[in-house]
């Protein structure tokens, strides 16, 4: 319809919020384990299910595997989403790794590998995954191998009777994705029992819960467990591990120092205590390093979405710059990175990339390390005695 005449101003109203790049969420866990006794409905086989519900997901889980014990642990120290993938138990050793490694045949992923269609599935992103209580050294490099391809991090028990066993096992591994962690936990029950506990699940709680209270940029180091409330708090460790911050031939020191993570009680309450992955790249030594890293390229791919397919113009290339630094300098207030900064670089954007559809924006970034070690200086000296006489007089 034509427009009416009017001799005048026409004024027309247009809500255009500005796009804002949100970070994605992180503290989201991602579990495969066995329950031989769940509920079929509730854990399917190796068909990833979203748990929300951590106390009806205990019961659905029924006695005998892991299951139940790992969600317990979370439930005593957590509320956060969890993804849960139930495999079989295999007739021996070598058909239950082969289970929990899981496969892709025909387009159905198993074990392991159905962590990778999880969000497809559920909705949500496993952020932070474990095999709890079913670690072996295949199971754990499967496991790390599949946590970067989500770039989440992964948790798992480092295997050894003592520590120099501990170590030599720690040395076959060089993942960014990966922490390892030694020894196990052991938890009151409700009937006053005290048990063996899985220190992987408890350790993904914890990751998860640091996540909601402090953030994703601060390390599982040094975070108190939660005490004994209804159950299940951790009340020690299954091994000795002798802990003196200021002696660095301790076991805590050495088993930091082999890139293992074990627990350690300050004032009275246990805690994890090392911030170090298993990575060979020493850019990527501490676990707040990768999970910048990994949260860094999610968010801003996932906040960039709605650029694909816009036309290529140049000021499409400025609000994508644009958009990523107030990111960037949002997520630097919040103490969460040092620093970044996005930008267009002609040499990377060639004629005829850009006549094919291609755009490179570039970003560089500082993580904030974790401080592992803190020098103090301790002098004696006489200058406090210099004014004596005039004090005495005072």
């Amino acid at each position: 319809m034509a427009d009416r005449y009017h001799h005048g101003i026409s004024l027309t109203e247009v809500s255009n919020a500005p796009r804002i790049i949100a970070t994605v969420a992180t503290a989201v866990i991602g579990l495969v384990a066995t329950a031989p006794a769940a509920a079929a409905d509730a854990f399917p086989l190796n068909r990833p299910v979203l748990v929300r519900d951590l106390d009806t997901a205990i019961v659905a889980a029924g006695a005998g595997g892991t299951l139940a014990e790992a969600l317990s642990a979370i439930a005593a120290t957590v509320r956060a989403p969890v993804v849960v993938v139930r495999v079989a138990p295999g007739a021996d050793a070598a058909a239950t790794q082969a289970a929990i490694i899981g496969a892709d045949v025909n387009g159905q992923r198993t074990g392991l590998q159905a962590l990778l269609s999880a969000e497809a599935v559920t909705g949500v992103k496993p952020r932070i995954i474990a095999t709890p209580g079913l670690e072996n050294a295949d199971v754990t490099a499967a496991l790390a191998e599949v946590a970067e391809k989500l770039r989440a991090m992964s948790y798992a028990k480092a295997l050894g009777d003592d520590i120099a066993a501990v170590e030599a096992y720690a040395a076959g591994f060089t993942s960014r994705a990966l922490m390892l962690l030694w020894p196990d936990v052991t938890v009151r029950r409700v009937d006053g029992s005290t048990v063996p506990s899985f220190a992987a699940a408890h350790a993904v709680a914890m990751r998860a819960r640091i996540d909601q209270e402090q953030g994703w940029h601060k390390t599982l180091s040094n975070v108190p467990l939660p005490g004994i409330t209804a159950g299940n708090g951790v009340v020690g460790i299954t091994r000795d591990v002798t802990f003196d911050i200021q002696d660095p031939d301790c076991d805590a020191n050495v088993l930091n120092a082999a890139n293992v993570t074990t627990l350690v009680r300050i004032n009275g309450e246990l805690r994890f205590w090392g911030s170090r992955t298993t990575a060979a790249d020493k850019n990527f030594a501490f676990e707040s390093a990768t999970r910048t890293a990994h949260i860094l390229a999610d968010t801003i791919a996932a906040g960039l979405v709605w650029a694909i397919d816009k036309p290529l113009i140049p000021s499409l290339a400025r609000d994508i710059v644009e958009q990523c630094n107030e990111k960037f300098r949002a997520m630097t207030r919040a103490g969460e990175i040092y620093g970044a900064v996005a930008v267009f670089d002609a040499a990377r954007n060639p004629v005829d990339q850009l006549r094919a559809g291609i755009l490179t924006i570039g970003y560089r970034y500082t993580p904030i390390p974790p401080l592992e070690r803190l020098n103090l200086i301790q002098e004696i000296s006489d200058e406090f005695l210099a004014n004596f006489a005039d004090l005495v007089s005072a």
